[in-house]
């Protein structure tokens, strides 16, 4: 059998192309089977390695496949003999007898089919399950960095990106495929946008996604949300604001809070691709009557694109986020990692090290070093000899901050990407709860704050100031009474 086997592989490669393929055949098969074993061994972990494993390698293998029926017409054309009539020439008479099953030859090549049928079949599946690796959408392309070192520093970080970007069904696994390739087109030309342009307008709507795992129907009720922001002064001292989020629920009876908008059927037209000017906002209530608020700042005849409202609406960066530099900065000094109270204007440079513009990662590396370093040597001596651990510790920190947060080879800064969750960097809320969205009786989609968030401090010295007894004299007494009724009222 194997001898039979060598001299049909000898026979496919009596022409040059034939002998082409059967090489390409045969060491895609090896290289294939070897990689293969070093994955399951752990020695090989590269996503490039998964590249020529799931695809380069298949693709030489067929290649090969079909170059080998090219070779051997090529050769019947140039001698002018039939193929039994070469067949007859090159093999014994014993390989051409036939039996039960046929040729001795024929059933070789009948296994030969089988084998590679059953690689190609292995390949594609194991070259498909390869594809909806988180490592390979993070790492496979070089331009998808920003979002692979966002994604895994989120709380999704052990949900596959097929999940959210592609959905369940056969029909988006097909349409994601075919975006692939375009994109993989768009790589290989260079022709792409740098950023990355936002929001992902392919993306399945929540009900296919996000309520996969998360339930609309869960009472969530309010939620504390304390943020620690620090002055620029030499003590770094910090300011807070609290809020009670009302975050609520979707059920389909009685929904509240924000998550009432993921209950409601609520559809907008946007006039922009980012989604962030929007043309009109209507809702439609249980019993099917519709409501609309049109955006009376919007130019005359503006055309905008319809949506229906849903989760990534707002929770648009909910796996991918960037943050800015002060917030960066004040995240770092809330956890300790970077020391106020031992290095003065702390909060100062970091923010003049980060904004800097540098041309690449290296000079960003170097300028923040040098930014620190020279700072504290120039105007601290004292401190600079007392405390270089601090001081080094603060720059690792703050380069490990610039490096998860921007990308110059994807132009990608502080604020590229924000959150529109709220309204502090970027429209968020204001978007449609605005005195500009006015409905046929002139009434506007109401902009209360009270509606989202009872305030239990802002920007105050103190993380509950506005809760503090209001006593007579207090310059903030009228203030604190007024947030204490509204947070009163709201949990009642």
């Amino acid at each position: 059998m194997l001898r039979r086997f060598f001299r049909l592989i000898r026979v496919l490669s009596i022409h040059w192309l034939g002998g082409l393929g059967v090489t390409l055949t045969t060491l895609s098969f090896v290289l294939f089977v070897a990689l293969e074993l070093l994955r399951l061994l752990g020695v090989l972990t590269n996503a490039y390695l998964g590249l020529i494993t799931y695809m380069t390698l298949p693709a030489f293998f067929v290649l090969g496949l079909l170059v080998i029926p090219v070779g051997w017409w090529r050769l019947r054309k140039r001698t002018g003999k039939s193929s039994r009539a070469l067949l007859n020439a090159k093999l014994d008479a014993q390989d051409l007898k036939a039996g039960f099953f046929g040729t001795g030859i024929g059933v070789t090549l009948l296994m030969l089919t089988l084998l590679n049928a059953l690689f190609l079949g292995g390949g594609t599946v194991r070259m498909l399950r390869f594809m909806e690796t988180p490592a390979f959408c993070g790492t496979a392309c070089h331009v998808m960095a920003p979002e692979w070192a966002a994604y895994q520093d989120s709380p999704h970080a052990r949900v596959a990106c097929v999940r959210c970007h592609v959905g369940e069904s056969a029909e988006a696994q097909v349409e994601a495929k075919l975006n692939g390739l375009r994109q993989m087109v768009s790589l290989m030309s260079g022709h792409y946008t740098r950023p990355i342009p936002t929001p992902v307008h392919q993306m399945r709507h929540s009900q296919e996604t996000c309520q996969g795992c998360h339930w609309i129907g869960e009472v969530y009720g309010d939620r504390l949300k304390l943020k620690a922001r620090f002055g620029e002064d030499a003590a770094s001292t910090p300011s807070y604001t609290t809020l009670s989020l009302k975050v609520g629920h979707g059920k389909p009876s009685g929904a509240r809070g924000a998550h009432w908008h993921a209950q409601a059927d609520v559809r907008y037209a946007s006039i922009d691709g980012a989604r962030d000017q929007i043309l009109w906002v209507e809702s439609t209530d249980a019993q099917g009557q519709t409501r609309r608020w049109r955006n009376a700042a919007a130019a005359e005849g503006a055309e905008g694109v319809e949506r229906r409202m849903d989760c990534v609406d707002c929770h648009n960066r909910v796996a991918h986020t960037l943050e800015g530099a002060e917030a960066g900065v004040d995240r770092l000094i809330s956890d300790g990692a970077l020391d106020r109270h031992s290095l003065p204007h702390l909060k100062r440079e970091a923010l003049s090290a980060l904004t800097r513009h540098y041309e690449d990662e290296a000079a960003a590396m170097a300028g923040i070093e040098q930014q620190l370093h020279g700072h504290y040597r120039r105007d601290f001596p004292d401190v600079y000899t007392a405390k270089d651990k601090e001081i080094a510790s603060a720059v690792t920190a703050l380069q490990a901050l610039y490096r998860r947060n921007v990308f110059p080879a994807m132009n990608i800064t502080w604020g590229t990407y924000p959150s529109r969750m709220g309204h502090r960097d970027a429209p968020g809320c204001d978007r449609c709860h605005s005195r500009a969205m006015i409905d046929e009786a002139g009434r506007w989609i109401s902009d209360d704050c009270g509606l989202c968030h009872d305030l239990l401090a802002q920007e105050s010295p103190e993380p509950f100031q506005f809760m503090m007894p209001a006593s007579e004299g207090d310059p903030d007494q009228h203030q604190k009474r007024w947030h204490q009724a509204l947070y009163k009222r709201s949990l009642r």
